[in-house]
């Protein structure tokens, strides 16, 4: 015997859908997905806003005619282990709030053992108590906790251990971690650091001027921090670029800084680009200085740099094994949207929704193989040796390194 229910979305739009009595949950809420288009994997909740279980039939369900069910579905998020881990593993939350995770296995890449747990995520994150925010040293961990205040743990060489600064750290609002070491923003815009000194774990040579800070950026061992008048101060080893002496008078009316390993770039409020740092590492814009006018987002590799300018083209300089060098897709790169990295490599997503990759191929640089079904994609990211990409349907590609690059969905 057949049956009608009521099935809407969070938007408002409503669909009525048959089905019989001796049919699955699961069978429903895939006709509610087709009469009502929606992409991906949702989940049905009940009048209650419990979630129906897909393996139960209607009738176990307890379902009836003129029943209003609610058709969740969550965009697919992936979460990728930082590319200075240098162990690439991801995890993907699908739609139905299940997750799925690949790559390497001591890094989160297997999660077996706790899959049958792993239903009705939320969201992809590290849990501790009312935490905020959490950033990661190259072995270490700093959370901000609900009361602006720090937790930390993992390797004490690395930044793991804040006691000898835990008084100062009171309404922290934001962190940033180098390869050794952590920099933290207080409510009242002044900076803490702790960590090795020699990666900017020692902020007191310029301490006094750490007023009015509004946001930090990190290289592997330095720290550039942006005033709220639009000036610059770094600190940290001068081979990461915790030097910018060189630059101080151009550095003005900045408004974002990117980093690689051993290197900073600053964009200005007009769109020009100021770099510093090792020039191998993209150090030195000069070759590129000329063209490197009304950049509007800038990304970085291990040793190189991709800036997205207003005309959607693309910049690229630093070292060439790291992407530094885009001449071989140039013609490609129009109407850019979002540029990703991984250590070695650069992805870009254009208007189209197809995506163009440079770089080297074991880091993501070739997505030849996946060409084809590199189509209407919405999201990219990576980790140390892949990309991924979320395309419209819900759906993953992945490429790169083997290891990294297989979700086995």
């Amino acid at each position: 015997m057949s049956m009608s229910v009521d099935v809407h979305l969070l938007s408002g739009k409503r669909a009525s859908v048959d089905v019989e009595a001796d049919a699955s949950v699961e069978s429903l809420r895939r006709r509610a997905q087709t009469a009502l288009m929606t992409p991906g994997r949702g989940r049905l909740l009940n009048s209650c806003g419990e979630v129906l279980d897909g393996a139960q039939t209607i009738k176990q369900a307890k379902l009836k005619s003129g029943d209003v069910l609610a058709l969740h579905v969550n965009q697919v998020q992936i979460k990728a282990m930082p590319r200075e881990s240098f162990r690439p593993a991801f995890a993907a939350l699908l739609g139905d709030g299940s997750v799925i995770t690949w790559g390497d296995a001591d890094c989160g890449g297997d999660s077996t053992a706790v899959q049958e747990q792993l239903r009705d995520v939320q969201q992809i994150q590290e849990q501790l108590r009312d935490v905020q925010q959490i950033q990661a040293s190259r072995v270490a961990f700093a959370a901000i906790l609900g009361d602006g205040s720090v937790v930390t743990w993992g390797d004490a060489e690395y930044g793991g251990d804040c006691t000898a600064v835990q008084d100062q750290l009171r309404d922290v609002q934001q962190i940033q971690a180098s390869e050794r070491a952590f920099a933290a923003i207080l409510g009242d815009a002044s900076v803490v650091t702790w960590g090795v000194g020699d990666y900017g774990g020692d902020s007191s040579a310029v301490q006094e001027q750490l007023r009015d800070v509004q946001q930090i950026q990190a290289s592997v061992g330095a720290f550039s921090a942006i005033r709220s008048d639009g000036s610059v101060v770094a600190w940290g080893s001068a081979d990461y670029g915790g030097d910018s002496s060189a630059v101080q008078e151009p550095l003005r009316e900045v408004q974002q800084i990117q980093a690689s390993a051993h290197a900073f770039a600053a964009i200005r409020s007009d769109g020009s680009v100021v770099t510093w740092g090792d020039a191998d590492c993209g150090g030195d814009s000069s070759a590129v200085q000329k063209q490197l006018r009304g950049a509007n987002q800038i990304q970085s590799s291990h040793a190189a740099f991709a800036a997205i300018l207003s005309d959607k083209s693309v910049v690229t300089w630093g070292h060439a094994d790291y992407g530094g060098d885009c001449t071989a897709v140039q013609d490609q790169l129009r109407d850019v949207q979002q540029i990703q990295a991984s250590h070695s490599a650069f992805a870009a997503i254009l208007g189209d929704g197809s995506v163009v990759a440079w770089g080297h191929a074991r880091f993501g640089g070739d997505c030849s193989a996946v060409q084809e079904q590199l189509r209407d994609v919405q999201q990219i990211q990576a980790c140390e040796h892949a990309v991924a990409a979320i395309l419209g349907d819900g759906s993953v590609v992945a490429w790169g390194h083997a290891s990294a690059a297989d979700p086995s969905f």
